[in-house]
């Protein structure tokens, strides 16, 4: 197994999770299998508990676990399939050890940080490593491990000792280092300098906490000049050639190109040994043309001009880390339809009546916003605030036939305004937000409330079954005539009150998928309307950049109007609509 280790400087955010991703992807374009795990050193189990107003989104595994929003940008970039173990953080390693210790597994012996903590991250990395990731159940060539955070957080420091311990256990020549920072330009703008004190300072906290970087990936605005490498390596005590330019390009898409304009690939095999020349020709040819699709798509986005409005009505809007897989789902759909998206970002509390009271700036922006887009899309979310603005959007989409997606929270709410304003049930709510209305067309999920009264979400990968007679709906035509069912990730604890289904459809809107038991709704769509679609599962998960969701496909190109063209580019295997 051969390592690579990608770090954090300077400044948290600087793009660790994208220059790991392009790693994995220019190693994969070679034949290789790669995986990944994120180090996360908060003492959270996991991300469940965890607020997407300060955290960004809850991203989710097909096996069910609530992880980190990285472990979304290793799967949408590599196509793989990662699990629940793959995302490590303090508080999972440290209830190990606390299980272990109180089950006398450590025969009475003091435990400590060293050697019982490290030990225990080594041994979690490598087992986690083999895990297989994609369809040919092989172990992995290569797994990338991004550190979260930034090297000299106190946090982190278990974890750094652990991965120089790793690099003694598995040799060297098996393990390497990325490390990522930020190059600041003062004073800001065209004709600042490029000060590279703070990467000098920031090697040095490296070296200093036992690693030694091959590389150092430098996160700038524009390009670096000549001299800053000069500058960086001399003071680094590296060659010109280990210091890297990641400076901002037209999408994130753009950097395994510019990574590989730099001889990446070439450094990372010469330094890890990778037999390229073992490598099955099956493997070979599935990469070549993985990054020739690749590279395809992203040059053309560079000469496209058609621009979709797409709204995004939510509750946490205020950080779009909230909502990065439906974003990122946008930009793969618009690729494929050779379109560019914006996405105007809109906070469903703005449309409500008591914005205008507080803020009437925010109220007539937000309106204004939402009626001079192409499409419109609610995703999840918990909690009543701004729900009451959320159903005034499903309504315009509804009334103005706009494009309209509703996802989890989204579905759930199309349903209530459909039986307030079409069946006339003026007080239809959920259990969930309105516990005292009398008629509740959402409801929990019985046989998800425990005995104690803790509650546990509906997660992981399920089926959905497409109804007989649904051969009409505009989604189920992107799949296929022959598919008559999908696998999908959810995350919801309510559902659609299956006593209100039978209403609901004879009022015109129509159920288009169940789970297994025929008893949960999983799709419901209107059939008069160019695409009104609600799915109790989260398309997003599974969207990836050569293969967008099908759910958002569908959605981005009724916005865009060539939905009609769709399902014939699918049947062909087309990358995108334009072929190349």
């Amino acid at each position: 197994m051969k390592y690579i280790v990608v770090s954090g400087g300077v400044i948290s955010g600087a793009g660790k999770g994208i220059v790991a991703s392009s790693a994995g992807l220019l190693l994969q374009s070679k034949g290789f299998i790669v995986t990944a795990i994120k180090i996360d050193p908060y003492i959270n189990i996991d991300s469940r508990t965890l607020s997407p107003l300060h955290h960004g989104e809850i991203y989710v595994t097909d096996d069910g676990g609530e992880v980190d929003l990285d472990l979304g940008n290793f799967e949408r970039y590599l196509s793989t399939t990662l699990q629940r173990d793959h995302n490590i953080t303090t508080g999972k390693i440290y209830l190990d050890i606390i299980s272990k210790e109180r089950a006398g597994d450590y025969l009475g012996k003091t435990v400590q940080v060293v050697p019982h903590v490290t030990n225990a991250i080594q041994n979690y990395i490598e087992r986690t490593a083999k895990i297989p990731v994609d369809e040919s159940q092989a172990e992995p060539d290569v797994c990338i491990i991004e550190l979260g955070g930034t090297v000299g957080d106190i946090e982190s420091s278990p974890f750094i000792y652990a991965l120089a311990q790793l690099r003694k256990r598995v040799g060297k020549e098996n393990l390497v280092q990325i490390h990522v920072a930020y190059v600041p330009v003062v004073p800001p703008g065209a004709f600042g300098e490029q000060k590279t004190k703070p990467i000098q300072r920031s090697i040095s906290d490296v070296r200093s906490a036992g690693l030694s970087p091959l590389l150092v990936a430098c996160r700038c605005e524009v390009p670096l000049e000549p001299g800053t490498i000069q500058k960086i390596a001399n003071m680094c005590s590296m060659e010109p050639e280990q210091v890297i330019s990641v400076h901002d390009g037209s999408t994130t898409y753009h950097v395994p190109l510019l990574l590989e304009k730099q001889n990446l690939l070439s450094i990372l095999c010469e330094s890890l040994k990778l037999p390229l020349d073992q490598m099955p020709i099956r493997c070979i040819e599935q990469g070549k043309r993985m990054w020739t699709d690749w590279v395809h798509l992203v040059r053309s986005q560079d000469t496209i001009t058609d621009t979709v409005s797409i709204a995004l009505v939510g509750k946490y809007t205020s950080n779009k880390a909230a909502y990065l897989s439906v974003s990122k789902s946008f930009e793969h759909a618009a690729m494929y339809c050779h379109k560019k998206v914006k996405v105007v970002w809109i906070d469903a509390a703005h449309l409500e009546e008591e914005t205008y009271q507080d803020s009437p700036a925010k109220y007539h922006k937000a309106w204004h916003d939402l009626c001079s887009i192409k499409g419109i899309v609610v995703p999840s979310g918990f909690g009543a605030r701004a729900t009451g603005g959320i159903i005034k959007a499903i309504t315009w989409a509804r009334i103005h036939k706009t494009p309209f997606l509703g996802i989890c929270l989204g579905m759930q709410l199309a349903v209530v305004e459909y039986a307030r304003h079409v069946m006339g049930i003026p007080d239809a709510g959920s259990e969930e937000l309105h516990p005292e209305s009398k008629n509740h067309v959402i409801i929990d999920m019985p046989e998800h409330t425990q005995e104690d009264g803790s509650d546990t979400m509906r997660l992981g990968n399920h089926l959905c079954i497409f109804k007989k007679g649904t051969e009409w709906s505009k989604l189920r035509s992107l799949y296929g005539p022959t598919i008559s069912q999908i696998e999908e990730r959810h995350r919801n604890q309510y559902e659609i009150n299956p006593e209100i289904v039978e209403g609901l459809e004879k009022a015109g809107l129509a159920v288009v998928g169940k789970d297994v038991t025929g008893r949960r709704i999983e799709i419901i769509e209107i059939r008069d309307h160019p695409f009104f679609v609600g799915v109790q599962f989260h398309p997003e998960y599974l969207s990836r950049v050569l293969q967008p969701s099908k759910v958002f496909l569908g959605f981005f190109a009724a916005a865009a109007g060539c939905l009609e063209k769709i399902p014939a580019a699918l049947q062909k295997g087309q990358r995108s609509l334009v072929e190349y």
